[in-house]
């Protein structure tokens, strides 16, 4: 455990954060004075800031370092963050490839930047200088921005809106995983009900949008082929006649795990004009998909694929995640050998997330993060493998508690690309959600971005369905 003492409580976030940045394979407390709990006897590093400057001393360091404040033009937190990424680096012996980049994210900057006119080496110097990203990631984070700014430069974005359909049922919870999500079999009496109240979301949606141009629709979850063939029909029958789809873009059904997939189930899919699925093996190790909960085989996942093909899917995703336990590069490499057999559509390369949510915290505590391997070698060798496909990057996100202090990176064929993705990440145009758990973000013609949120609960969700639509309301009520 690091204990980190920090005299200011607004800058708890900040420097969580940017420790356990550094110290992935520890537990990482920060006591400020709102902390509630006992503060212990020691302190890995204590961090003074005043308004002057800061000081930082580590308990294995006998002198501390310090940070004085003079630059009147720059944010003061911006400067302290610098200064905490410098000692935290002097301190571990080891820099981060992407800086002290937390909780921004990066192609988010490099695209603000592009809309500025800014040339790529000013923006590369920015990165480096403001944040110690590495050349090769800023690199990366410009030719994703390029390419988003070229794909959604086809989008409505104060006429238009997308929309998310929400399937929050699973086979089984899968170790890693944090979304809201509920074990079909405990929960299939009532996955009507659920379909009906979608129906209504669909409804209101419908008819309070009317004038506005859908531009992509996206059915996740959860595993939306959790629902029985018929289920599916209804659900995309609904859809497709309350909503103008001549105009839609993308139309994406996650398809996700082998073990809920049939071909009734694909052939309803491709009958209502789904332009693009998600078949996701995360890994071809079966050992591995034992341990992560995935009750389904290596040889389901081809089969299915296969399957897709046949009916005449012509735009398949797979995701794969870089550092699931017990994973080396050998591993890696052996899936992405499968994958380039396969040749998908487009692959989305995840970096192992710990969120505390998930099973893998209790996991981890059992055998240790230690089983939780991603190098910068096993990304290499999943971006050789997207490159021998000849896909291209087309969108990056990272997370807390990211295994390796890596990213997540979409690649595709040209063509390709996942449209919705990219809405998700950049949050340029309004995404209306529907379902248990989902989450509405309005894009305001100012740039501001207002949300209101679904319960998660399934069953508390088809109780007050009506005070669903009630929130859309008074949340679409800003746009007036």
């Amino acid at each position: 455990m690091v204990n980190v003492k920090l005299n200011l409580s607004n800058y708890e976030y900040d420097v969580h954060s940017l420790v356990k940045s550094f110290y992935p394979e520890d537990g990482v407390k920060v006591y400020s004075p709102e902390t509630k709990a006992e503060a212990p006897e020691e302190f890995e590093l204590e961090i003074l800031i005043e308004d002057t400057g800061a000081s930082i001393s580590f308990k294995e360091e006998e002198e501390a370092s310090h940070w004085v404040y003079t630059e009147v033009d720059e944010k003061f937190k911006d400067g302290f963050k610098r200064f905490l990424y410098r000692a935290l680096c002097r301190a571990t012996g080891k820099e981060l490839p992407w800086g002290n980049l937390t909780g921004i994210r990066p192609t988010k900057i490099a695209y603000g930047m592009l809309d500025e006119g800014k040339s790529d080496e000013e923006i590369i110097d920015f990165l480096k200088e403001s944040h110690y990203v590495s050349e090769e990631k800023s690199l990366l984070s410009i030719d994703i921005a390029k390419r988003e700014k070229e794909l959604l430069s086809h989008l409505h974005y104060e006429g238009g809106y997308s929309l998310y359909v929400g399937i929050p049922f699973c086979p089984t919870t899968c170790l890693y995983c944090s979304f809201t999500s509920y074990a079909i079999a405990a929960y299939r009496q009532v996955v009507e009900e659920y379909v009906d109240c979608l129906i209504k979301e669909m409804d209101y949606v419908s008819k309070r949008y009317a004038h506005k141009i859908l531009d992509t629709v996206y059915i996740g979850g959860g595993t939306p082929t959790t629902l029985e063939a018929e289920q599916l029909d209804r659900l995309i029958t609904a859809l497709k006649e309350k909503f103008d789809f001549s105009t839609v873009q993308e139309f994406t059904v996650e398809a996700g795990r082998a073990d809920s997939i049939t071909r009734e189930k694909l052939e309803v899919l491709y009958k209502h004009g789904v332009t693009r699925i998600s078949i996701n093996p995360q890994t071809f190790k079966q050992e591995t998909l034992q341990i992560i909960g995935r009750r389904h085989t290596v040889e389901q996942v081809i089969e299915a694929y296969h399957m897709a093909r046949e009916i005449g899917f012509d735009n398949i995703n797979m995701d794969l995640i870089l550092g699931l336990p017990g994973e080396l590069e050998e591993d890696v490499q052996r899936t992405i050998d499968k994958v380039v057999e396969l040749a998908p559509d487009s692959l989305t390369v995840h970096s192992l997330a710990i969120k505390r949510a998930s099973k893998l915290s209790q996991w981890i505590m059992e055998n240790g993060v230690k089983t939780l391997h991603n190098t910068d070698e096993t990304m290499k060798i999943a971006a050789s493998g997207a490159k021998a496909l000849s896909m291209e990057p087309y969108y990056l996100y990272r997370q807390k508690n990211m295994s390796g202090n890596f990213e997540n990176v979409g690649y595709a064929l040209p063509g390709k690309f996942g449209i919705y993705n990219i809405l998700i990440m950049e949050e340029k145009q309004t995404i209306v959600a529907l379902g248990a758990g989902s989450i509405t973000k309005l894009v305001l013609p100012d740039g501001r971005i207002e949300r209101c949120d679904n319960v998660k609960d399934v069953k508390l969700y088809i109780e007050k369905i009506d005070e669903m639509l009630k929130r859309k309301e008074a949340l679409f009520s800003m746009e007036a």
